[in-house]
């Protein structure tokens, strides 16, 4: 079963993920995607690090900025009984977009990873919890490389929303869940 938790920067969504992945498994294997560049985020890494530690759960901790596809697939082979965490979704775009960034086609480029990983995702054999950022509720981001992440951004969460069988709205440290109270128009007529 795949859950996409997604929520706005500091508002619980990786917190919600994490309990949710506790009381749905005995162990978890928790995949980050986070690349430093900086001291800064050494630091965010290092205490995200010291907390699962403290936790008292077993996690297991895999940092993969880029192939999150092979390695789900690869989890998935070994059949391991455990929750996957993968926290998070928008940080692996940044990675991508950064990756093709001067190239004419870079969001094409981000798009067929996003698709590859969608394929993965809807055929994912166990637990799988995905965490996302929701980014359209805010401005207008002022340069080209944050609109085309923005809109790739929103572009992904829609297509893993479809494919992943509950979505988490985080707000306030409160989790909403979306999917089951969806407005569906009757496409019949």
């Amino acid at each position: 079963m795949a859950v996409l938790v997604t929520g706005g920067a500091r508002s619980g969504k990786s917190s919600f993920a994490e309990k949710l992945a506790i009381h749905s498994c005995v162990r978890g294997i928790y995949i980050a995607t986070s690349h430093i560049y900086d001291e800064e985020m050494r630091e965010r890494v290092q205490l995200h690090q010291q907390q699962r530690l403290s936790s008292g759960y077993p996690w297991d901790t895999r940092e993969e900025p880029f192939q999150l596809r092979e390695l789900l697939l690869q989890v998935q082979a070994i059949g391991e009984e455990a929750v996957v965490l993968v926290d998070c979704l928008t940080l692996w775009l940044t990675n991508w977009l950064l990756q093709y960034e001067g190239e004419a086609d870079a969001s094409a480029l981000v798009m067929k990873r996003v698709d590859e990983l969608m394929e993965t995702v809807s055929s994912y054999c166990g637990h799988l919890i995905l965490v996302t950022n929701e980014v359209g509720d805010g401005i207008v981001p002022e340069y080209p490389l944050g609109r085309s992440f923005r809109d790739l951004a929103g572009r992904m969460n829609q297509r893993l929303a479809q494919v992943c069988e509950q979505v988490f709205l985080v707000t306030a440290g409160i989790p909403i869940e979306l999917k089951s109270k969806a407005y569906r128009l009757d496409e019949n007529k």
